[in-house]
């Protein structure tokens, strides 16, 4: 097993590499100075270009890939141009809340996917089955950001009952775990039926309803 989780992650790391990459190439091709977005459109062209060459954006795309291959390499992202802190330190400052708001979207995900799952592929073709597959494919289909705003517009600004940012009270979590729990519990909710139907049409299910064990399903 150990063995097995070792290959698989060296074989994701050439995988980033490639993406990391392809990712420089665009934004080497794509216009733009990253020293006139940090100073502003009013900053004098000589300390832009000073800033520019700090940052190393004067050298070849191929040398600055490399360069910041081994910087990851060592943890260092480099420094904020907002805070002026390295960047390591303010992931690892908001790395508790981000691991909390995710662990509780995967909880919710849980609780509304799995049982709207299972019961629609009990009730397979009902009422309930065409009401939770037509949601499901809804609510999958919404993208995370509007669904956000929407929760926003009606449970933030509208009703006045949960906060629409900030993270110093459970309240706080309550609508970015409903925006990640819902699209991704639909889409739990749709495999769990996919699972379960196929489950219940194996022969030793038919065997077992055959002779009278209705509850096996």
């Amino acid at each position: 097993m150990l063995r097995y989780t070792v290959g698989r992650i060296l074989h994701i790391i050439p995988t980033l590499i490639v993406v990391i990459f392809i990712i420089f190439f665009i934004l080497n091709v794509v216009p733009g100075n990253p020293g006139r977005v940090i100073l502003g459109r009013d900053a004098d062209a000589k300390a832009v270009a000073e800033l520019n060459h700090e940052l190393g954006m004067d050298k070849p795309m191929l040398e600055r890939f490399g360069t910041y291959l081994l910087d990851v390499s060592r943890l260092d992202f480099g420094d904020s141009y907002r805070s002026g802190r390295p960047v390591f330190e303010e992931i690892l400052a908001k790395f508790p809340t981000t691991l909390t708001l995710a662990l509780l979207a995967v909880v919710a995900m849980s609780i509304i996917g799995i049982p709207l799952g299972i019961v629609s592929a009990v009730k397979q073709y009902s009422a309930l089955d065409y009401s939770l597959t037509v949601t499901a494919l809804l609510l999958a289909s919404v993208p995370g950001f509007f669904l956000a705003l929407v929760l926003i517009l009606i449970f933030s600004l509208g009703l006045g009952i949960l906060p629409s940012m900030g993270a110093g009270s459970p309240l706080h979590y309550v609508l970015p775990v409903i925006t990640l729990a819902l699209p991704n519990a639909a889409f739990l909710a749709r495999l769990i039926r996919t699972s379960m139907l196929e489950t219940m049409r194996q022969d030793y299910i038919r065997t077992a309803k055959a002779k009278g064990q209705e509850s096996c399903v």
